[in-house]
Order: C-alpha cells, then structure tokens, then sequence
C-alpha cells in the first residue's frame, strides 16, 4: 500500500494525542481493521484501508482546526 510520505504521522506537525491515545478510537480502529482482514483480495483490502486512513486524516485535521480556533477565542 503506497500513501503519499505527507500523510504520515511523523509529517504532521500537530500533537496527535487526544486521537491516538483515546481508547474509544483505538477499539473502533481495530475493529475496522478484524473486519477488512477477512477480504480475500488484496489489492481491495489496502485501497479500503488507504481510503478510511485518508478520510480520518481529512477529519483529525477538521477537528485540530476547530480545537485551534477554539483555543484563540479562550486567549
């Protein structure tokens, strides 16, 4: 599975914590993940997998802008 080297968590400038430490997620993660091994064909299972990375990559940075902003009105 190829994602572009800008979409790695060693990339990202933002602290990351309160997603990937929040065990809530890390379940929820896991069993996205069980639930994608059990497809057969390969190529499918990475470019679901690399598609659900992409779209929680697009609401992490969501969220990170809404924390941020939120942060600049309580300054």
């Amino acid at each position: 599975m190829k994602i572009r080297s800008k979409h790695t968590k060693e990339n990202t400038p933002n602290n990351r914590d309160w997603k990937e430490k929040n065990k809530r997620y890390l379940i929820q993660l896991q069993k996205f993940l069980d639930a994608v091994d059990s497809i057969k064909e390969e190529e499918l299972r990475n470019n679901i997998i690399a598609q659900m990375l992409k779209c929680d990559l697009i609401l992490t940075e969501l969220a990170e802008k809404e924390i941020q902003k939120y942060r600049e009105e309580d300054a």
